[in-house]
């Protein structure tokens, strides 16, 4: 067997607001043979993700935070290139959560892999719409949102990897959707995958002006809310909800670099009034909708009912520029970095 070498990314230091480059630190890595009961892959594909940024502050979380000098994780998906494991051969295409670096070595169970299935897809598609991101927009919407035929669904940051495939599954459901996402060329991606009203949230110019294009488009109010962004787009979807209307909230990215105190929506009360069901959720909770959730996706795509956008950058070093991106809007689908 070939030894292999692998680059890694780490913390350099914990980011304070914003994180930048300087925060990040790359390093040349041997990779061994597989010892009995491990894999050696090579990474083709790696995801960066809005949650990685909860990872870097030092603090208790559903998952441990990142330490300081140790190889970044997050999805993967790579090639088995040699194995000591039962199960795995090589070639087998497999995801890690053993990402930020382009090989490695580990024993299935403790690096999360899975073999993927033969459906038809790019690899790339594993980390986005048939991976992490698509269970995440799937689970929430059918099991958290209690998705039902005939319903008004609003979703912010409809032009993301999960809330893209939200707008299409709730549609594919016979839903009206209602999406959000900064500047035209989103909002075109938002009604090009059927949304029946795109909001731009940059014009809309804060909770006044989101309350007022959400009742132009729901006049009767809304019954599901997906929420990745918080901030005035919660507080907005709250003011326009129906009663007995679910929020699904999956994520809070207006929060996710704030220094100062954070602020709650100011008219949660009406949660109490409207019967509300606001309910958190975290994808890992829901893996045993894995089987449904690839079926669907394979039968959706293969009949252009499910589309999807990525965002690639090229090499290894582009990682953190590619995480700092989905920051700044630099993403429109999955933010990908192609490795190799």
């Amino acid at each position: 067997m070939s030894k292999l070498t692998s680059t890694d990314w780490s913390l350099a230091a914990r980011p304070v607001g914003m994180p930048k480059l300087s925060d990040f630190a790359s390093r040349e890595v041997d990779v061994a043979d597989p010892k009995d009961g491990e894999i050696q892959v090579v990474n083709t594909w790696m995801s960066v993700d809005p949650y990685m940024r909860g990872r870097m502050y030092d603090r208790e979380s559903y998952v441990p935070p990142f330490q300081i000098g140790e190889t970044l994780q997050g999805g993967a998906v790579g090639r088995v290139t040699a194995s000591a494991h039962p199960d795995f051969k090589t070639g087998d295409l497999v995801n890690s959560m053993l990402g930020w670096r382009t090989a490695w070595v580990a024993a299935p169970q403790a690096a999360m892999v899975q073999k993927l299935p033969n459906i038809g897809l790019p690899e790339s598609a594993y980390l986005g719409v048939a991976g992490m991101p698509g269970l995440t927009a799937y689970a929430g919407l059918l099991r958290v949102g209690e998705l039902k035929e005939g319903d008004t669904v609003f979703v912010s940051g409809a032009a993301g990897a999960v809330g893209s495939t939200v707008v299409q599954i709730a549609k594919i459901k016979g839903c009206t959707v209602i999406g959000t996402a900064g500047g035209k060329e989103k909002c075109d991606v938002v009604k090009s995958l059927g949304a029946d009203h795109v909001i731009d949230y940059k014009e809309a110019g804060g909770f006044d002006g989101l309350v007022a294009a959400l009742k132009s488009a729901a006049p009767k109010g809304i019954d599901v809310y997906f929420d990745n962004v918080g901030g005035d787009h919660l507080s907005a979807a709250i003011e326009a909800a129906r009663p007995m209307a679910r929020f699904a909230l999956c994520g809070m990215i207006a929060q996710y670099n704030e220094t100062g105190k954070p602020t709650g929506p100011h008219n949660i009360i009406q949660a109490v009034g409207k019967q509300l069901k606001l309910q958190g959720f975290i994808v890992s909770s829901h893996a045993d909708m894995t089987p449904a959730f690839h079926a669907d996706m394979a039968k959706w795509i293969a009949s252009g009912k499910m589309k999807y956008e990525e965002t690639v950058m090229n090499g290894i070093e582009k990682a953190p520029a590619a995480f700092l991106g989905l920051f700044t809007g630099a993403n429109t689908g999955k933010m990908l970095v192609k490795l190799g």
